[in-house]
């Protein structure tokens, strides 16, 4: 049996399902406070699930990964702030736990749709929740799963499909369409409802803090277009360029069912009871699993050797790098993509922050980094 509830969750009234992963939860924490203000903080669901810039491992970790979790129900563990991942895993979970107000409870994929449904189900019973919030930054979920430029579907079938089987009713939420690079704002204007928000510098005063060290570019770019930044922004280790207009810090509420009818995906996985069964369903469906995509950069990752973080030898780099960028119109960068475009591990990102913020402070745009205008 599981703990008995402390007193500071049995007031929770509010569950947000944060649907990717990644940078997911952050953004849940700043519309929670945004939404809601001063009432007791939400309990967030979500995945610990950091991509190889924090996590060496493909794909997410599950209760097994860690230590110090502590039960909430029979299948959902809270992650405290004295939780750590069991090495060689990493995860920002623990310290998210530490500096967020809300409540941070685990998604575990590995018993698949079916699994996660469960989970959903023991919290609704368990917190008997006034609202429940299915939140996505960017919109991915809102695809069919055949766009060419979908990258990472399978995170945000999995929560999709479980939220649409639960005897309860929930409110997808899509925060800064298209910032994650997935699909474009023309293509999710037609599949989103309207606009139940807009943050402003104000909201995303909260996660201030969070923000100077967490590596999500898609909850950055939200934070950045929310506190006035326009642009084009590159990130990933592809380097996408992404739009930063007056659309990115837009909350737009979308129909799950139709949501759900449209994703392909999701309703391949309703039944799905292990996270490789899902895996397949996606393989099938969309062409590739965005873990084979993890598997196969993490076996090319462990054969590089690390190059050393000499400061001059850095900056020289960064100028090459901003001149290219200025020639693709490329406005702003973020961290993590410095991090890869400038050959260094995920190890490195915090001190190469470190080198640019003390030598080039008026390049910092928070959470950004702006490309020097040409001289």
């Amino acid at each position: 049996m599981a703990s008995p509830v402390p007193r500071t969750l049995a007031r929770v009234t509010r569950l947000i399902v944060a649907a990717g992963g990644g940078g997911d939860a952050v953004a849940a924490s700043m519309l929670d406070a945004a939404l809601y203000g001063d009432a007791d903080p939400a309990v967030i669901l979500t995945y610990a699930w950091d991509r190889l810039l924090i996590d060496p491992l493909p794909g997410p970790r599950g209760p097994a990964d860690f230590t110090g979790l502590r039960p909430l129900t029979k299948s959902v563990q809270v992650v405290r702030a004295g939780a750590r991942p069991v090495a060689p895993a990493g995860s920002t979970l623990p310290r998210l736990a530490a500096e967020l107000p809300q409540t941070l409870a685990l998604i575990d994929p590995r018993h698949g749709a079916e699994g996660i449904t469960r989970q959903l189900e023991e919290l609704i019973e368990h917190l008997a929740p006034e609202s429940i919030d299915l939140l996505d930054v960017g919109g991915d979920i809102l695809a069919h799963g055949d766009e060419p430029t979908l990258r990472s579907p399978l995170a945000d079938a999995l929560t999709l499909a479980a939220c649409c089987q639960v005897n309860a009713p929930v409110r997808l939420l899509v925060a800064g369409p298209g910032l994650d690079g997935e699909l474009p704002t023309d293509l999710l204007h037609d599949r989103m409802g309207p606009t139940v928000l807009t943050l402003t510098a104000e909201h995303v005063e909260p996660i201030s803090s969070v923000l100077e060290w967490h590596p999500s570019e898609a909850t950055g770019m939200l934070a950045a277009t929310a506190r006035g930044l326009r642009g084009l922004c590159e990130v990933r280790d592809a380097g996408l360029p992404i739009p930063l207009t007056d659309e990115g810090p837009t909350v737009h509420e979308a129909d799950l069912d139709a949501t759900l009818n449209r994703n392909q995906l999701a309703r391949a996985i309703l039944t799905t009871q292990t996270l490789e069964e899902a895996e397949r369903h996606s393989r099938e469906i969309c062409g590739y699993s965005e873990i084979d995509y993890e598997r196969s950069k993490a076996s090319w990752l462990g054969t590089r050797q690390a190059q050393k973080l000499e400061p001059e030898t850095t900056l020289h780099q960064l100028d090459q790098f901003e001149a290219k960028a200025r020639s693709r119109g490329i406005t702003h960068t973020t961290f993590r993509h410095l991090t890869e475009a400038l050959d260094l591990n995920g190890n490195q990102r915090q001190d190469l922050r470190n080198l640019l913020l003390n030598n080039r402070p008026e390049q910092y745009q928070p959470p950004l980094w702006r490309i020097r205008p040409e001289a």
